[in-house]
């Protein structure tokens, strides 16, 4: 049966909607819960790549995507920031040096223009960060912090589960 079963599968029949299993594996942040998304088929208009659909985690925040869309904004020079032990985020970025106010404005516009609309924007706190929670169609949110941190400048998004999973 098992080979039938294997066989059916690997046919490609559509798929109508992700299938979600959840399970937190020991490497996990304390809190935090990871799922896994199976691929849903993509459009004749789409790229084989564009229609991976990422996992997602349980956050003190709420449920984000584990990485954003292609498409998403960037800040100009900032790199990948791969820091294992942070908390969960759908992405981070590492900026040598600097400003958080201009990267804070600079983040702000890119995200109105891919049509995230700023419904708060907080800071500077005490420790130079600023918080820019911002909204998408439907029950689309998101958050980016953009924190100092000695010569470099961290961009943190948590990107919502209730937002697009393969493009803004």
């Amino acid at each position: 049966m098992l080979p039938i079963a294997l066989l059916v599968a690997g046919c490609g029949s559509p798929v109508s909607s992700p299938t979600v299993s959840a399970g937190a594996t020991a490497g996990d942040t304390p809190g935090a819960t990871t799922s896994s998304v199976t691929p849903t088929p993509s459009s004749p208009s789409t790229s084989p790549s564009s229609s991976l659909v990422a996992g997602q985690t349980d956050t003190d925040w709420g449920h984000i995507w584990d990485t954003v869309p292609a498409g998403f904004p960037r800040f100009p020079g900032s790199t990948v920031a791969d820091d294992a032990a942070a908390d969960p985020a759908s992405a981070r970025f590492s900026v040598p040096g600097g400003d958080p106010k201009a990267i804070t404005t600079w983040m702000q516009g890119a995200l109105e223009e891919a049509g995230l609309d700023t419904v708060g924007l907080n800071g500077p706190a005490e420790d130079g960060s600023f918080v820019l929670d911002s909204v998408g169609r439907g029950d689309c949110r998101v958050q980016t912090t953009i924190a100092p941190l000695g010569d470099m400048t961290f961009i943190t998004v948590l990107y919502g589960s209730d937002c697009p999973a393969t493009r803004l």
